[in-house]
């Protein structure tokens, strides 16, 4: 039963999702990672979203380019959280679809994360700190994971300290 409901706008946007979905797998989070779209695919979305919730999804994960509708799309159907991962597409390098995922009306809050790979895996995390609420093993695994960003960056300035350039 997927605690968390990974949606992309199109095939194309998998290889910049993935990680997203690489990640709540590390820390074994169940998801169920699809593809759907608020404009093409408005009724799979809504059944999609029906079935999850009657699963007992918890969160969802939307990452769209372009107009970006589809976070606003499922945060006009469900009333759990749902992050936005905007992509970056078209002639306007992504910033339309930041600003769709930015803009959502009072009542309908979509969490907006940065754009692309890096937003993919900040979803990831604000999804599993959401359900580390109530899952203390998974706040565990989310603390440990920290420490090891920690140690990268502890081992990274001791290779530099003491060099000039």
């Amino acid at each position: 039963m997927p605690k968390v409901a990974v949606f992309m706008g199109s095939k194309s946007d998998e290889a910049v999702v993935r990680p997203c979905v690489e990640l709540l797998r590390e820390w074994g989070v169940d998801s169920f990672f699809t593809i759907t779209s608020a404009h093409r695919t408005p009724e799979r979305t809504e059944r999609l979203l029906r079935e999850l919730e009657e699963q007992g999804c918890q969160v969802y994960i939307c990452a769209a380019g372009l107009a970006a509708h589809l976070a606003g799309a499922v945060a006009a159907r469900t009333l759990r959280p749902v992050i936005g991962i905007p992509l970056v597409s078209g002639s306007l390098g992504g910033l339309d679809a930041l600003l769709s995922t930015l803009m959502m009306p009072a009542g309908f809050p979509v969490a907006t994360v940065a754009p692309d790979k890096t937003g993919a895996r900040n979803a990831a995390w604000l999804a599993a700190q959401i359900l580390a609420l109530r899952d203390p093993s998974l706040a565990g695994r989310l603390a440990a994971a920290r420490a090891s960003l920690a140690g990268e960056v502890e081992k990274n300035a001791a290779g530099l300290e003491g060099t000039s350039a």
